[in-house]
């Protein structure tokens, strides 16, 4: 594998059978901002995905022809919810993590419909999505609750 800096993905449905695979993931990447709020709780943070998995709004990301990450685009009656968004951690960094939502953005654009996610309080995800063009709506002591207008800022 190279070192630099890449935005090449691919989606691809995922099926029932992925769901260990995301649910690890999740635990793998949540685990130190859960731990920080004093939240982690190895069997819950799993559980609680394959409670919430829907295979009909999930993606997985594939990167260098493997496994890479997951996301979900779950339509609701006020426009879309951005949920599940991980990748790998030895794959964060190279331009995957705004890659992947700068291409979901542009379907929900065109679609002319808001976005709606939350992020953990902390976590680095805040400045991702808000790079993105997303605010903060509310907040609460773990979840920080944010939404995106259509076309909020330029995707490139």
């Amino acid at each position: 594998m190279t070192t630099s800096t890449t935005a090449d993905w691919t989606p691809r449905p995922a099926p029932a059978a992925d769901v260990e695979a995301v649910a690890e993931l999740r635990a793998t990447v949540l685990r130190a901002d859960l731990e920080r709020l004093g939240r982690y709780d190895d069997q819950r943070v799993r559980q609680r995905l394959r409670d919430g998995f829907t295979p009909a709004h999930t993606s997985v990301v594939e990167a260098y022809g493997a496994f890479a990450g997951r996301v979900a685009l779950r339509p609701a009656a006020d426009g879309h919810w951005l949920e599940h968004f991980s990748l790998a951690p030895h794959l964060q960094g190279r331009g995957l993590g705004s890659a992947v939502p700068r291409t979901l953005l542009r379907g929900t654009d065109a679609d002319g419909v808001p976005v709606r996610l939350n992020v953990l309080r902390g976590s680095a995800a805040r400045r991702l999505c808000a790079r993105h063009g997303s605010t903060v709506t509310s907040e609460d002591p773990v979840d920080v609750f944010m939404a995106r207008e259509p076309g909020t800022t330029r995707l490139t």
